[in-house]
């Protein structure tokens, strides 16, 4: 069995949206972050990291969303939400899988936690517009791919690059000044993201109200 620990509107939902897409058997472990559960010894021996998401899949247990992803595609590979391994388009999806969580995902960590980084109010203000720049700079290279015509992000079929891109563009949407969604080509791919039933379905499971991105 497989089983999905997550807390609403964090990185776990791009393995929850992916598992919707697969239609597979799974149970989600809600995770209370504010009841200090992360840092339990219980979690902590699942993710000594102490970070959201968590994957067990029978006795194996996994964390790192976009092994988790990848570990869930090659799982059920007849689902087509990655390309073939070995092939050219399956080196492209690690590609931007790998930008998506190594670059896109710790801009934006940056962002909401700039305290991290920095001690004085002064620092952290700065911290934070640096950061918020440089997302806003690396959104507009995923602007440059979506111009090219293609439905999604690897081309014609829907992937798993697409679920995590969406989830990371979500996360600008309280930016203060531009959002993902006021790229003029990011949002009509969003549009299309946010239309599949599965992640619907998950936005109606953790209870996600609007504005979605």
């Amino acid at each position: 069995m497989i089983y999905l620990h997550y807390s609403p509107s964090t990185a776990s939902m791009a393995p929850h949206i992916l598992l919707e897409e697969l239609g597979v058997p799974y149970e989600l472990v809600l995770i209370d972050k504010e009841a200090g559960e992360l840092d339990s010894p219980a979690y902590r021996k699942l993710n000594p990291n102490g970070l959201i998401p968590v994957l067990r899949d029978d006795d194996l247990v996994l964390f790192e969303t976009a092994a988790i992803c990848l570990h869930l595609v090659d799982r059920f590979p007849a689902a087509g939400l990655a390309p073939q391994v070995g092939t050219p388009a399956r080196s492209e999806c690690y590609k931007w899988l790998s930008w998506l969580s190594t670059t896109v995902q710790q801009a934006l960590i940056l962002y909401f936690y700039p305290e991290r980084w920095a001690d004085t109010p002064d620092a952290i203000v700065q911290v934070k517009a640096h950061a918020e720049a440089r997302v806003l700079k690396l959104l507009e290279q995923l602007d440059v791919r979506l111009a090219s015509g293609s439905e999604w992000v690897l081309g014609d079929t829907f992937s798993i690059v697409d679920i995590y891109a969406m989830m990371l563009c979500r996360w600008t949407r309280n930016f203060p000044h531009r959002k993902a969604r006021d790229f003029v080509h990011i949002a009509p791919w969003l549009n299309r993201v946010l239309a599949r039933p599965a992640v619907q379905r998950v936005f109606a499971r953790e209870q996600i109200g609007q504005p979605w991105v």
